[in-house]
């Protein structure tokens, strides 16, 4: 029975999401990592794309995989909204820049950047790396105000929530920030 109860426990704790250790509040580790965007490359800098507005930060395990594909279309989808709310997106994962460059057109569409964190000093900064499979970044996901702090935070292997979430998250933002 004890056992029984044991095993119970931890399945239902190994199910409920892992919430991201940057907590809302903290300042956001500023980086610069190579990127690409409609195939093209570029370096992306945090601080530069903050000047610019809110962005949406978020770290996936591996391109071309079916959780982070669906993931990208859905951000794709949704980059035009991101956009009217003055928010920017980049997607980062592990995979080296040439995969995250054929990413950035096969399924990110053109529509944002993503970026190549190969050897993973981002995804630590963030404390977005998986727990078990230590080389990969969890599915978590930040927006960051434009002051750098960070207004909301979110992780889950399941891609479903991503967008939805950090959409209403900047919407929230700006309806706070509005000017008068």
């Amino acid at each position: 029975m004890r056992r029984l109860l044991a095993a119970a426990i931890t399945t239902a704790l190994i199910a409920l999401p892992v919430f991201a250790a940057l907590p809302n509040g903290a300042k956001a580790p500023d980086f610069t990592i190579d990127a690409a965007l409609a195939g093209k490359g570029f370096k992306f800098s945090l601080a530069d794309a903050l000047k610019q507005g809110p962005v949406v930060l978020y770290f996936f395990p591996k391109v071309f995989t079916e959780g982070c594909t669906a993931e990208a279309h859905d951000f794709a989808e949704a980059t035009d909204k991101f956009k009217e709310l003055g928010a920017s997106v980049i997607g980062v994962s592990h995979d080296p820049i040439d995969k995250v460059t054929e990413f950035s057109t096969k399924e990110c569409r053109d529509k944002f950047a993503v970026g190549s964190d190969a050897d993973g000093s981002v995804m630590k900064k963030y404390d977005s790396v998986m727990l078990k499979y230590t080389s990969y970044a969890d599915r978590t996901s930040y927006v960051i105000a434009p002051s750098g702090e960070i207004v909301y935070s979110y992780t889950a292997m399941n891609p479903d929530k991503h967008v939805a979430n950090t959409m209403a998250a900047v919407k929230k933002w700006q309806d706070e920030h509005k000017k008068s």
